[in-house]
């Protein structure tokens, strides 16, 4: 039998589950402090670099915004334009549902999810290019 170590308590017959232990360490992986003005103070202070560093992620979401509406508005109005243009496509039916039906009912929905979803990924980058643009400084 082994005699337990200094900072080990003997083990108890029979006293169910073993005691947890915490294990801690010095902090190693904390960034050296470099003495100069960080841009989360920037921001959080409002002085002039942070109000630039925050309207360039405004300027960048609405610009972002606007592209995507007017891709949206270009490829809706665009729908109707295609049906002003080529009128033989009205007679058209598949499955006894007329085609412009078919365009508007099945084509606007999945535009607009599609429309949704690349708006939520690119803001979302925006956001990511900020926040490490902010962790750097």
């Amino acid at each position: 039998m082994t005699t337990p170590g200094p900072h080990r308590p003997p083990p108890a017959p029979d006293s169910g589950p073993p005691a947890r232990v915490r294990v801690t360490a010095p902090r190693t992986s904390a960034r050296p402090s470099s003495g100069t003005f960080p841009v989360t103070r920037e921001v959080a202070e409002h002085s002039a670099v942070g109000e630039v560093f925050v309207g360039s992620l405004i300027r960048s979401q609405l610009r972002l915004a606007l592209v995507v509406a007017g891709g949206f508005l270009i490829i809706l109005i665009g729908i109707p334009v295609l049906l002003g243009l080529f009128p033989s496509i009205r007679e058209v039916t598949v499955l006894t549902v007329p085609v412009p039906w078919l365009l508007l009912g099945l084509g606007v929905y999945p535009l607009s999810i599609a429309c949704a979803a690349l708006y939520v990924r690119s803001a979302s980058r925006n956001e990511k290019r900020f926040q490490d643009l902010i962790d750097e400084g």
